[in-house]
């Protein structure tokens, strides 16, 4: 069996909509094999991304860069991961009130170091998610998912 693990920062209602859409894709039934691990960003750890096989990221767009919550767990585990990790599969989602750019590029910059392999768009959200909002959560979180099931 693999292991998606998902860190994410979850601090307001749209965030977790956001989520709960992404857990509920990658926990649908049709996924098999594929255990899903939730780790909030201030307590996941390197031993959790080491254990894991693909990963997918929340975050909201604080100050124009990702959460201080998801910077802080990848300065924990950059380092300890490096190596180990390289080549794995990631998917993300951000949520902003007006901008996500600078959040977008950080999580791409550091991911790209950490030689982590994008296999699902990313899914950006300004404002109260709508519907094809939550549905596109559901499908990225199916995506990063169904990408890890065991032939």
């Amino acid at each position: 069996m693999t292991t998606l693990l998902i860190v994410h920062h979850t601090p307001s209602p749209n965030c977790q909509a956001m989520l709960e859409a992404v857990i509920s894709g990658a926990t649908t039934p049709e996924i098999e094999n594929v255990r899903v691990e939730r780790r909030a960003a201030l307590s996941a750890t390197a031993s959790d991304v080491l254990s894991a096989d693909g990963y997918l990221l929340g975050t909201p767009a604080n100050l124009g860069y990702l959460s201080g919550a998801l910077k802080h767990f990848f300065d924990q585990v950059y380092y300890p991961c490096l190596d180990e990790t390289r080549g794995r599969p990631f998917g993300y989602y951000v949520h902003g009130g007006s901008d996500v750019t600078g959040a977008v590029r950080g999580i791409e910059s550091i991911t790209t170091g950490l030689g982590w392999r994008r296999t699902a768009e990313a899914v950006t959200v300004t404002g109260e998610p709508d519907r094809a909002d939550i549905q596109a959560c559901w499908e990225l979180g199916a995506t990063v998912a169904a990408g890890l099931m065991e032939p």
